[in-house]
């Protein structure tokens, strides 16, 4: 079966009242896989911090040449990966001169701790931007890149004005329109717990936003991509040709890199 119908699967054994909290479990364990991703060794090259969020809750954070006065990517990755996986391009994107932070969500990682929540990675990006807005970095120098399920974390940054530009690869409408292009007869509104509703909000981003998305990706449909880039004031995609939910940074890698480091990630 595939993943797509998996976690639409799993996300809608809420429907069954019956169930009740636990029927919620399981639709955030698969939206949050943490039990499947292995935590990796923090590379030499990156400060670690160790943070607290508003709700008290540990997080931590990896820096790579993050110094007051350069642009500075901060990177929130996807829900089947952690945040020392994506090293190799903040190195590439340190290599251009900018900065990059990468944000551990709770859950994942080192932390077995709190279990991660739409709230709670709203908190723990919250955590990260204060740490830099400490420094006296202002968010006009802030590029907001998110991946996949990280897209919904940025996408809300920008709407609380943490950042200067957006950069969102293979984003999503909505977690309930997912579920819906799948089984489009549930109200999928009502049944899950963590929406990151990125379409409802779109009107209130007021930064220069670059959508990236392949038009064959399986997991996230490339319409969705379409529709967040129609609703966002000045959004642009750049679209890639035959590019799937899992290869496409490889097949955007270049583009990716230059858009970012070139200040073209938006209008």
């Amino acid at each position: 079966m595939p993943r797509r119908w998996l976690m639409a699967a799993a996300l809608l054994v809420s429907a069954l009242p019956p169930l009740g909290v636990g029927s919620r479990a399981i639709a955030r364990r698969c939206l949050f896989p943490t039990r499947d991703v292995e935590a990796t060794a923090v590379a030499p090259d990156f400060v670690e911090h160790h943070l607290t969020a508003r709700d008290g809750v540990p997080v931590r954070v990896l820096e790579l040449n993050a110094e007051r006065g350069a642009t500075l990517v901060v990177h929130f990755h996807n829900n089947r990966e952690v945040a020392q996986q994506t090293a190799g391009i903040a190195r590439e994107l340190a290599a251009r001169g900018l900065g990059v932070v990468l944000l551990e969500y709770r859950g994942y990682g080192e932390d077995k701790g709190a279990a991660p929540t739409e709230q709670g990675l709203y908190a723990d990006a919250e955590a990260a931007l204060d740490m830099l807005a400490a420094r006296g970095i202002e968010p006009s120098s802030i590029v907001l890149w998110g991946t996949s399920l990280g897209t919904g974390v940025a996408a809300e940054m920008a709407r609380r004005g943490r950042g200067g530009r957006l950069v969102l690869v293979t984003p999503y409408t909505s977690i309930p329109d997912l579920v819906t292009d799948v089984v489009p007869f549930l109200p999928a509104g009502l049944l899950v717990a963590d929406h990151f509703d990125t379409l409802s909000k779109a009107r209130s981003i007021a930064v220069p936003t670059l959508v990236i998305h392949g038009d064959a990706d399986e997991i996230v449909p490339f319409h969705m991509g379409e529709r967040l880039v129609a609703a966002i004031p000045g959004a642009r995609l750049l679209r890639i040709a035959g590019g799937r939910h899992g290869d496409l940074l490889q097949r955007a890698h270049a583009s990716l890199l230059e858009a970012i480091a070139s200040g073209r990630g938006g209008a």
